[in-house]
């Protein structure tokens, strides 16, 4: 099996020599695992696996080789943790019983029906698919199923669904002092450089001053302003909720864009930017910037770039009241037109692999709303956005 093993690692054109296939054996014949699963998969990852990039492959190799393998519980005794007997109460159903569940037929009868439970309810539910409760086909609670909700006092998100979340969230800021794992993602960026010389002349201009000297006979030392890079990037950065997962790539982006340019201007917003996008998510309440003075404050000749999934409830874009957070007086579609009627030159990167955008309704709408200018979080993706935002607007 382990020879098959290292196979297979071949096969997925990662480099796993023979001298590390030995020196598993070794390690394992020397006792330094438990006879489980779990250790021999950290111990063959460590061993085999030198590039983090190739982590994903080596999942999918060990899932194929050893799938259906288990370790001998008896020699195993282990806690069952309370969150995991809390997660059992959950309802989980086939996609036959999801299909019978009816969603409410609008936006407005979803918010008058919440209001008529909130006005009749008496007691804590559970179960169930009127009142608002937990693991139930209700449209209102927590850790139940339906096509459409309003999700109430569950921790994060489970099936994405919801139109709105009564919870108060915090999000973490992006780290921009991140160490990148690739230097590509600083590469592909350079595609917008767009050098120019400006402020005071405090930098050597070699090539003049060995001119200056040798026309005039005598030393003259010419200064000449440092070289900046000149494209100015606004960049929009989606977090929280289902951008969690992509926290690491969306780190790597911003870090890369914080080193490659000096007129970077950066706010934070969710799922959809409305009338106010904010510097600190620590504050995202108390110190928000109205999207307005972003307009006034920033010209046109900004370059303009979203980075997020587009995953969210439709009514949150084309519906005022439709933001999961806060009664928004505009939709979303409407701030999406203004941002993009003043910064011509815009593109937006989703982390969501492309051959899933078809599955989604929402974003649909927002890449139709950027005119198809939208990209995928790869290198490759990232590349087309930066040509795009090359382009003359």
């Amino acid at each position: 099996m382990f020879l098959h093993f290292l196979d297979e690692l071949r096969a997925a054109k990662i480099p796993a020599s023979l001298k590390e296939h030995l020196m598993l054996l070794e390690a394992m014949q020397v006792g330094v695992i438990e006879n489980r699963v779990e250790d021999f998969y950290y111990l063959s990852r460590a061993i085999y696996v030198k590039d983090e990039g190739l982590l994903d492959r080596f999942d999918q190799v060990f899932g194929k080789v050893f799938k259906g393998l288990e370790t001998d519980v008896e020699t195993q005794t282990a806690e069952i943790p309370e969150e995991w007997l809390r997660k059992l109460a959950e309802l989980y159903l086939t996609p036959e019983e999801m299909a019978e569940i009816k969603s409410l037929s609008s936006w407005d009868e979803i918010m008058e029906t919440l209001k008529k439970r909130l006005e009749e309810q008496q007691k804590r539910h559970e179960g169930g698919n009127k009142w608002i409760g937990t693991a139930g086909k209700s449209p209102f609670g927590a850790n139940g199923y339906n096509p459409e909700g309003v999700r109430i006092g569950q921790d994060k998100n489970r099936q994405g669904k919801a139109l709105k979340v009564w919870d108060k969230r915090d999000f973490k800021n992006l780290d921009s002092t991140v160490e990148l794992g690739t230097r590509n993602i600083k590469v592909a960026l350079r595609r917008l450089r767009k050098f120019a010389r400006e402020g005071a002349a405090d930098e050597l201009d070699l090539d003049a001053t060995i001119k200056g000297t040798a026309r005039k006979a005598y030393l003259d030392i010419v200064m000449r302003p440092e070289r900046h890079n000149a494209v100015k990037l606004l960049l929009f950065l989606d977090v929280g909720g289902s951008m969690d997962p992509h926290i690491k790539v969306m780190e790597e982006l911003f870090s890369a864009a914080r080193s490659e340019f000096k007129h970077l201007e950066y706010f934070y917003f969710h799922n959809c930017p409305y009338e106010a996008v904010w510097k600190d998510n620590k504050r995202r309440w108390s110190e928000r910037t109205p999207t307005f003075d972003v307009l006034h404050k920033f010209p046109h000749d900004y370059k303009l770039l979203f980075v997020g999934d587009a995953s969210m409830s439709p009514y949150e874009i084309n519906y005022a009241g439709g933001s999961v957070e806060h009664w928004n007086e505009e939709p979303g579609d409407t701030w999406m037109k203004r941002l993009t009627g003043v910064y011509h030159s815009a593109a937006w990167l989703n982390p969501i692999p492309e051959q899933h955008w078809g599955h989604s309704q929402s974003i649909q709408m927002i890449k139709t709303l950027m005119e198809g200018r939208m990209f995928p979080l790869t290198l490759d993706g990232l590349e087309r956005a930066t040509r795009e935002l090359s382009r003359s607007h």
